[in-house]
Formats: C-alpha cells, sequence, structure tokens
C-alpha cells in the first residue's frame, strides 16, 4: 500500500447524513465525497458536450452536470446522457418542464432552484417525473436567486434565509414522500455561504452539495473554494462537490480533487510535495515539476511523490513519501523509495527516471491492495 497513511490525528469526524444515488454513485453516508463539475459547452452540440465530459471523467469526475434551457436541449439530453460514462445530472432554471423531459432522457439527477422553479404545484410534477424515472433531485438554493418572499422578510440575502428556503423546498419533497434528494446552498460570498451551509447542516440529514457559487477564474477561484470548502469539509460537512471556476471544467475536478487530497478525505493519483526552490536548488524545481504533474498524470493509484531541490528539507521530506528525488551536489541528486535512501541519479536523466520510478511503485501499490481484497474475498470461505 502507499508509504504515507492516514493518522489519526488527521481524521476528520464527517457529519452524518443519509445515503441517495445519482446513477450508480452514492452520495452521503459513509460514501467516499464525490468529485463533479459542469459542461460548458452548447448542450445542443452533442458532440463537443460528450468531449468535455469524457474529458472531466478521464480526470476523476464522478458526476457531471448539464444545463437544460429549452426544449432542443432536453432532445440533445437523451443522447448525451447515452454517451457518458458518469452520470448526468440536468441543471433546470425557471422551465418546470425541462425537468420532466430532462427525467425522460435519462437524468441521473435534476437540479432545481427554489428561487425560480415556480409554485408548489410545479414542484410536484417534477417529483413525480423523478419518481418514476428514478432521478434524484439537488435543491440549489443560491443567494442571488433567493425568492422574493424572503428577501422581503429578510433585507437581503443571508444565512438565515438560505437554509429557510431551502429547509421550505425539503419540505415539499418530504410531504411528497420523496426523500432522493440533496441539497445545496451556495454564495460567491465565502463567509456567506460558509454560515448557510452550518445551518443547513444541523437542520437536515439530507446530503449536502458543497460549492462557492461564482468563484471567479482559476487562481482567485481556486483560493477562494480553498478557503470556503476546505473549511466545511475540515468541519466534516459534505458529502459531494463542485469547484466553480471560469475555466475549464477539468480544472475543477483537479482541484476539487487536491483539496479533498489536502484534507486526507479522498486519494486519487500522485500527490506531488516539492519546495518553491531558492538558490540552494540543485536543478531547476519548477520546470522540473511542471513536466512531471504532465507525464503523470495518467496515474490514478493514490501515492506520494517528494522533488525537493536541496537537501535541507529534502531528506525528510522523501522519509514520508513513495518516491522522492532530493538535489544535490555535482549535477546528481539522491532517489528515495518508500521511505529510503535508494541511489543517485544524474539530474540530466532524472525526469524519465522519475516517472519510472513512480510508475513501478503504483504498480506495487496497486499488486498490494489486490492481493489484499483476494485474501480478504477467501477469508470469509476459508472460515
Amino acid at each position: 500500500m502507499s508509504h504515507n497513511p492516514i493518522r489519526p490525528w488527521r481524521n476528520i469526524d464527517r457529519r452524518k447524513s443519509r445515503q441517495i444515488h445519482v446513477g450508480p454513485v452514492p452520495v452521503g453516508g459513509d460514501a467516499p465525497i464525490s468529485v463533479q463539475s459542469m459542461t460548458n459547452t452548447v448542450t445542443t452540440d452533442v458532440a463537443g458536450t460528450v468531449a468535455q465530459i469524457q474529458a472531466c471523467a478521464e480526470a476523476g469526475a464522478d458526476i457531471m452536470r448539464v444545463s437544460v434551457p429549452d426544449r432542443d436541449s432536453s432532445r440533445a439530453l437523451h443522447e448525451i446522457v447515452r454517451e457518458s460514462p458518469v452520470p448526468i445530472v440536468a441543471d433546470i432554471h425557471f422551465h418546470y418542464k425541462r425537468a420532466i423531459e430532462a427525467a425522460e432522457a435519462g437524468a441521473a439527477c435534476l437540479r432545481i432552484n427554489p428561487g425560480n422553479i415556480g409554485d408548489e404545484s410545479r414542484v410536484r410534477e417534477v417529483i413525480r417525473a423523478a419518481r418514476d424515472h428514478g432521478c434524484s433531485i439537488r435543491i440549489g438554493v443560491n443567494a442571488g436567486s433567493l425568492e422574493k418572499d424572503l428577501l422581503e422578510k429578510y433585507g437581503e440575502p443571508c444565512p438565515e434565509a438560505m437554509v429557510e428556503s431551502g429547509l421550505d423546498h425539503i419540505r415539499i419533497l418530504e410531504d411528497n414522500d420523496f426523500f432522493e434528494f440533496k441539497i445545496s446552498c451556495k454564495a460567491s460570498d465565502v463567509f456567506l455561504a460558509a454560515a448557510a451551509y452550518q445551518g443547513l447542516a444541523e437542520a437536515t440529514d439530507a446530503p449536502i452539495h458543497l460549492g462557492i457559487t461564482e468563484a471567479g477564474g482559476l487562481t482567485t477561484g481556486t483560493v477562494k473554494s480553498a478557503i470556503g470548502l476546505g473549511n466545511l469539509l475540515w468541519m466534516g460537512i459534505g458529502d459531494t462537490l463542485r469547484v466553480s471556476l471560469s475555466a475549464d471544467p477539468v480544472e475543477e475536478i483537479k482541484v476539487g480533487y487536491e483539496i479533498l487530497k489536502a484534507l486526507g478525505l479522498r486519494h486519487r493519483g500522485v500527490n506531488v510535495i516539492s519546495c518553491p526552490s531558492c538558490a540552494r536548488q540543485g536543478f531547476d524545481v519548477i520546470k522540473t515539476v511542471e513536466i512531471l504533474e504532465e507525464r503523470l498524470a495518467h496515474i490514478k493509484t493514490p501515492m506520494s511523490l517528494s522533488i525537493i531541490g536541496c537537501v535541507v528539507n529534502g531528506p525528510g521530506e522523501a522519509l514520508m513519501t513513495d518516491v522522492g528525488f532530493t538535489g544535490g551536489g555535482a549535477g546528481h541528486g539522491m532517489v528515495y523509495i518508500a521511505g529510503r535512501q535508494s541511489h543517485k541519479q544524474a539530474n540530466d536523466r532524472m525526469i524519465e527516471h522519475i516517472v519510472e520510478q513512480v510508475e513501478k511503485r503504483a504498480a506495487e501499490i496497486e499488486a498490494a491492495r489486490a492481493a489484499e481484497e483476494a485474501e480478504a474475498e477467501a477469508r470469509p470461505a476459508a472460515e
């Protein structure tokens, strides 16, 4: 297994929520926190939309969301669902009939917004369609589109208004004996979103979808999401998440996984630990890490790699990673395998060598995991 185990003092006590399913993906309960994104193609461009979904799935997306703004998009959704490697959430605003059409087209989940979906009779029709076609529902509260009566009551978007909106909609679903739902209460303001999510987590056992909406571009949005989602996840809140970026949706998946990996909540691919570099570096750390991240993107096995430019912190970091390389002198560095000093390697061949060592170590980890699983399966029969 990986050389970097989760230690007890790093564990997070997750909030107890009931479990639902988005297609085959479990959400809530003891299921892993799922990572999702949303396509930004025109939905009627079926080929382009499916290509984007496939790219996100390759990056690790468990679920993808697709906007369904009109009848033509509903028609296109049928083909998109059929070709998608992951379950599809249909994003619905204003037109409740689009939700019914999306359920008929095979969507695994319907995302509806209490602020613009319409009155309770329309919601009941959506519930009927979801039940008939085996869909779950996400109640998507958003600070920017709260119901008018709540804005009049509270004066402005606030945590209390967002929680009340969500609970009002939960009541409608539960009064109609529908419990296959999750809920979100997003805002672009980190403090507002965090406070609303905390209130919601205390008020319901429904699975919670996390997000800081309209967070900004790649850098700004990553920082805001890491702060907002990271703090909520650290408190144990959250069963599925989307990082909202004005960027390629694949970047949303990457950032989502990095947030979860940083908190020890989910592990996928190579976790690169690298120094910012300085005058002591024995090789070009920044360029090396950039190349390695691209070269190792195909590795899905959870493992760690340290790339440190000098011997100040390099050996110590390498002792805690699956593979490590520490800069030395005379054009050579030291390679570490499974936390042990292994051999020297010339800097001019280090990248190819590190890729080889990571791939070899990943294969070893997978073989050990397969052996453990086989042993566990055989044990009951032997007993």
